[in-house]
């Protein structure tokens, strides 16, 4: 695709989507929307657009497919036990020591695709610090991938093979190969459609996990995304992101380095 093909499809699909991929790698979202076309039938930009058009359910095929989704519970064990055994802990006791004892904690899943992530939190907090009023957010630019999520499935069971047998019974119900996550526990988190880059955040969040989300866009674009964690965050807030993520200076954008992954807010 060429660069004046290219600037034609980012006009429409900003147009048609509210979706600017100017803040996407280029050479990588080239590759991504030559592949959609051929897959889609079509040869020609111009004749697709004009079919999704009249089609609203192809047309929300196009946003998922824009909205790059890869989700698992316990994705990366290591760093979930990261989460578990020393960022959870520390902000329980942070509030604790700061009278907060009895609230509950805020945490946030920014790009949380169809909800693994999130409910893997709620997972954990059920358990660390049952019987209070936390708050989880879920958040993501796919309607498709959150209505699943609000669902609580169903899910493959490959997503769930990270998760122990005695969680799996606890939490989910099996059949065959899916698994839906347990009413019980679905209430606990809040799930809304955001725009990343152009929406405004919610504040005061004790935690912000966002993983391999960010990878997708310019660093110019990044960089203000990691400005506006930090305002979400409250103060000695974590922001928890990719393992193979990386924030350069991170003193510039007001974080302190917290071990593999992970950032505080000063």
């Amino acid at each position: 695709m060429d660069d004046i093909v290219y600037e034609k499809v980012m006009h429409q699909v900003n147009k048609i989507l509210s979706i600017d991929l100017e803040s996407y790698k280029e050479e990588q979202m080239k590759r991504r929307l030559g592949s959609w076309l051929t897959r889609c039938g079509y040869e020609d930009w111009d004749a697709y657009f004009k079919f999704v058009l009249t089609s609203p359910e192809d047309l929300l095929k196009l946003r998922n497919f824009l909205t790059i989704n890869v989700t698992e519970f316990f994705r990366d064990r290591e760093r979930w036990g990261q989460i578990e055994e020393k960022i959870i802990p520390i902000i329980l006791q942070s509030h604790s020591s700061s009278g907060l004892k009895t609230e509950g904690l805020r945490i946030w899943s920014a790009g949380c695709s169809t909800g693994a992530e999130p409910y893997t939190l709620a997972i954990l907090l059920n358990e660390l610090a049952p019987n209070k009023p936390h708050y989880i957010l879920g958040t993501d630019l796919d309607k498709g991938a959150l209505d699943r999520a609000r669902a609580g499935g169903p899910y493959h069971i490959d997503e769930v093979k990270n998760v122990s047998p005695e969680r799996q019974k606890k939490y989910f119900e099996i059949e065959k190969d899916k698994a839906y996550f347990r009413s019980s526990i679905l209430k606990s988190v809040t799930f809304k459609e955001q725009n990343l880059i152009t929406d405004q955040y919610e504040k005061d969040f004790d935690l912000i996990v966002c993983r391999n989300v960010v990878i997708y866009f310019k660093n110019d674009a990044k960089n203000e995304i990691y400005k506006k964690f930090h305002g979400a965050l409250r103060k000695s807030g974590i922001l928890f992101i990719g393992g193979t993520e990386i924030i350069p200076r991170p003193n510039e954008f007001g974080y302190k380095s917290f071990g593999v992954s992970c950032y505080i807010k000063e």
